[in-house]
C-alpha cells in the first residue's frame, strides 16, 4: 500500500533528485530522465511529490524498476489504462513520495509530430474531468527539466493552438447544451453540476490553447484560465434553479472563449 505520510528523510532535495535520476537512468532501455510537476516549475511545497518521467526506447520492463526496491506500487506497461499515460509507479524514496511515469520515446515523438500538424486525440484518464489530450506528452517535453540524457523542448505549434481551441471550445458548448436539455430541465442537480464542471475544464483547455500555454494536468487549469467565477454560479445550483445556473455558466464560458482567440499560425 502506498504510504501518503510525509517524511523529510535524510537526503536534501538535490541529493534525492540526483539519487533518483541516476537510478532511473541506469535501468535497461532508459534513454532520458526528466523531472516534472511542481518541482520542475519551482512552485512546490516542502511536502510536494516528486514527479519523474523515464523515456525509454525499444521496450521497458517494469520489473527492473521493482527490483530497485523502493517501497510502493509499480504498474505494468499500460497499467494506467493505456494510451499516452501508459503506466508508472508510486513509491517512497528516503521518506519522500516519488512518482515515476513511463514514456515510450517512439510514441512521444509520434505525438510531437502530430502536434506540429495540429493533430491530437482526447483520452479518458483518472483524475482528469475533461480527459487528457494526447499532446500532454509534448507539453511535458516543453516544461519538464531534463536530468539525464537529451530530449527536445518544443514551442507550442500554431496549428495545435487553432485545432485545440476549436475542439475544446466545441466540446464545451456541446457539454453545456446536453447539461441544459438532458438534466437541468429535469432537476438533476448532480448531473447538471458535473457537466458544467466538465465544460469548464474543456473551455479552460481551449483558452490555454489559444494562449499557447502548455497544460499537463487540471489541478490549476481553471485558475490559469481565469474561470474561477464558475464557483459562485455553481453554488446556487438547486433543483429549481438549474436551468438558470447552466445558462449563467454558458454565458461565462462563452464570453471567456470569445475574448481569447488563437493568434495566426507561425
Amino acid at each position: 500500500m502506498y504510504d501518503h505520510t510525509f517524511d523529510p528523510g535524510t537526503r536534501d532535495d538535490q541529493a534525492l533528485c540526483d539519487h533518483v535520476a541516476v537510478t532511473l537512468a541506469g535501468l535497461p532501455g532508459v534513454r532520458a530522465v526528466a523531472l516534472g510537476g511542481s518541482r520542475a516549475a519551482g512552485t512546490h511545497r516542502p511536502d510536494s511529490d516528486w514527479d519523474f518521467a523515464v523515456y525509454y526506447r525499444g521496450g521497458f520492463n517494469p520489473d527492473d524498476l521493482r527490483a530497485v526496491g523502493w517501497p510502493g506500487e509499480v504498474s505494468d506497461l499500460g497499467g494506467w489504462g493505456g494510451g499516452v499515460f501508459n503506466g508508472g509507479g508510486w513509491m517512497v524514496v528516503d521518506g519522500r513520495h516519488v512518482d515515476v511515469h513511463y514514456r515510450d520515446l517512439d510514441d512521444v515523438e509520434r505525438r510531437l509530430a502530430q502536434a506540429k500538424d495540429g493533430v491530437f486525440d482526447v483520452e479518458q484518464l483518472m483524475f482528469h474531468l475533461a480527459g487528457v489530450p494526447t499532446y500532454i506528452v509534448v507539453a511535458e517535453l516543453a516544461l519538464n527539466r531534463v536530468l539525464r540524457g537529451r530530449l527536445p523542448q518544443p514551442r507550442y505549434p500554431g496549428a495545435l493552438s487553432r485545432s485545440a481551441y476549436d475542439r475544446w471550445s466545441a466540446d464545451a458548448g456541446l457539454t453545456l447544451s446536453y447539461a441544459q436539455n438532458a438534466h437541468a430541465v429535469k432537476g438533476h442537480v448532480t448531473e447538471s453540476v458535473g457537466a458544467v464542471a466538465v465544460a469548464t475544464c474543456q473551455a479552460a483547455h481551449a483558452i490555454m490553447a489559444a494562449r499557447r500555454e502548455w497544460v499537463t494536468n487540471e489541478k490549476t487549469l481553471v485558475d490559469r484560465a481565469r474561470l474561477r467565477d464558475i464557483d459562485d454560479i455553481l453554488a446556487a445550483a438547486t433543483a429549481d434553479r438549474l436551468t438558470e445556473v447552466v445558462e449563467r455558466a454558458s454565458t461565462l464560458l462563452t464570453s471567456a472563449l470569445e475574448l481569447t482567440q488563437p493568434t495566426p499560425e507561425d
